[in-house]
């Protein structure tokens, strides 16, 4: 009985402090969204604690997880979540990143929607050699939308086109 509770506490243990690190590593797994009268759709991020904004979504209807990044050209997407989209590889080319030369294979993305904010027909760059589950979401994406930090919090605007 004695072992049987010991394994039974460490195992509430690990799924408390995995859930903990999950909440750390990304903060807006439930994203808060809103939209205005004037129909400006928007969505509030938090910092992650190494000060990234990472957030939860969807690229054509599969979950994923991104991580906002100003300095990429593109939406860069690891091979493994791209067959899942179903994305076509394109042309190949090499880009520049922060590791160094790679090659990458161009792909348009039909739909990307982060909370209530919704992207259409995006640019995107499938990475074979990037790790991970993680979808960098670069300036393709980005300039789509407004975006304005105060503090630790990101906030993302979506106008409506007129």
């Amino acid at each position: 009985m004695l072992i049987a509770s010991i394994a039974l506490g460490l195992a509430a243990l690990t799924y408390f402090f995995d859930s903990l690190l999950a909440r750390q590593s990304n903060p807006n797994q439930r994203l808060e969204s809103m939209q205005t009268a004037s129909g400006i759709r928007e969505v509030v991020l938090a910092q992650n604690r190494q000060g990234h904004y990472v957030a939860n979504g969807l690229l054509n209807s599969v979950p994923v997880t991104f991580l906002l990044d100003t300095g990429a050209t593109d939406v860069a997407i690891p091979a493994g979540i791209a067959q899942l989209a179903r994305l076509p590889l394109g042309v190949k080319s090499s880009a520049a990143t922060a590791n160094g030369t790679v090659a990458v294979y161009s792909t348009r993305v039909d739909k990307l929607e982060l909370g209530n904010i919704v992207l259409h027909n995006i640019n995107a760059s499938i990475t074979p050699t990037m790790d991970g589950d993680t979808i960098l979401l670069g300036m393709s994406a980005l300039r789509q939308i407004e975006f304005t930090q105060q503090g630790a919090r990101l906030t993302l605007r979506q106008v409506p086109e007129y």
